[in-house]
């Protein structure tokens, strides 16, 4: 069964508190979801594998170590995964970014795919798949399993905010998937959305309705 990481460290959830808040504009929001990501990503990439290298410095030789040269690939699911992606990347650089387009049937609440777009080495990258909200877990299911299907192999779902009923269904689908967390909430409402949550993640980051 996959771990279930919750990242507790302090500055996450100060910034937590503050994205929660109906209060919190746009512009703020948008920016406290980039540096959350960003923060959240030195936990998602915690195992990344390290070689010894030596480094010539100003006053001899140092024996060092640095990442071994694996590759990683950042897809966030549309459209509220957008808001995630800037802090990962200005943390790694070298990432290259797919995206998978879904949208939830408002009656089924079941994911509808619209878009892929993905790297051609796929297979051969460390994957970190972005959504703020994981509700129902339909969308990270379908999102998972349309990577898996096109070759990805080693993936990390990474959100804000995940609902148990959410959690359940991504380890039930994708046991290998590992779940990385700011905040684990207590339920979905009737209509699939986290309480007590933060609303809708997408409409916040965009300033639509």
């Amino acid at each position: 069964m996959s771990k279930v990481h919750l990242i507790d460290h302090p500055l996450v959830q100060h910034k937590m508190a503050i994205v929660r808040d109906v209060k919190t504009g746009p512009k703020e929001f948008r920016e406290l979801v980039d540096e959350i990501a960003l923060l959240m990503a030195y936990e998602v990439t915690r195992d990344m594998a390290l070689e010894d290298v030596e480094v010539e410095t100003p006053m001899g030789m140092a024996h060092c170590r640095m990442i071994s040269g694996k590759k990683i690939g950042v897809i966030p699911i549309l459209r509220a995964g957008l808001g995630m992606v800037d802090g990962i990347v200005e943390l790694i650089p070298t990432a290259k970014v797919g995206h998978i387009g879904l949208y939830r049937d408002p009656d089924t609440l079941q994911p509808v795919e619209y878009y892929c777009k993905l790297p051609t080495d796929i297979g051969e990258r460390d994957l970190i798949v972005l959504d703020p909200m994981l509700a129902t877990g339909g969308s990270a299911v379908a999102a998972i399993r349309f990577i898996k299907e096109r070759g990805g192999k080693n993936i990390k779902l990474m959100v804000l905010i995940a609902a148990p009923e959410g959690i359940a269904a991504v380890q039930a689908a994708h046991p290998d998937v590992d779940i990385f967390t700011a905040a684990i909430d207590e339920r979905l409402n009737d209509v699939g959305y986290i309480v007590p949550g933060l609303g809708d993640a997408g409409d916040r980051l965009f300033g639509t309705k």
